[in-house]
């Protein structure tokens, strides 16, 4: 801002800007309600609430700690929606690390899973059931070659499948 004092002499004075941040309405009786539905967060199964469970602890906006992850505001919104599956265990540390949490409070069994070792899990698994990679794949109705893959741990299983392993076999 320009300032013109009585002798003539211009100068300038800095210019202040503040920035604050409204909650919306909307977030905040989105976030108090479902606080108050979900208080504890071990009751919660799934990494999408959890996640919303303690970014609403902290007072945090998705676009907030999607920037802290290094990703979109819309990617992290997606990771808010129960029905995704799999979250990077990269991109999940990096927002447990901004919402002051473990990163296993943040999983959920699927993912847990892939964090722990899908490849040892499934080995040890397979063995303790007395079985080959093949008949073991054959039960699952996949190639041999999947199943070694995932075994190796060169591909990701699907939870769909993971499913099938743990809860019906």
């Amino acid at each position: 801002m320009m300032v013109r004092h009585s002798n003539g002499v211009v100068s300038y004075a800095p210019l202040y800007r503040h920035v604050f941040r409204f909650v919306q309405p909307h977030f905040l009786a989105d976030a108090e309600k479902f606080n108050i539905d979900y208080p504890d967060p071990t009751q919660l199964d799934s990494t999408a609430d959890k996640l919303r469970h303690y970014r609403y602890k902290k007072g945090l906006l998705q676009r907030e700690v999607a920037e802290y992850a290094n990703i979109e505001r819309t990617t992290y919104s997606d990771y808010e929606d129960t029905e995704r599956d799999y979250y990077p265990l990269d991109v999940m540390e990096q927002i447990a690390e901004v919402l002051e949490v473990e990163i296993i409070e943040l999983l959920d069994e699927y993912n847990m899973f892939l964090f722990l070792g899908q490849s040892r899990q499934i080995k040890q698994f397979r063995k303790s059931l007395g079985l080959t990679q093949k008949v073991l794949a054959a039960q699952l109705g996949v190639n041999k070659t999947t199943y070694k893959r995932w075994e190796y741990g060169k591909v990701r299983m699907s939870k769909a499948t993971w499913q099938k392993i743990f809860y019906e076999i």
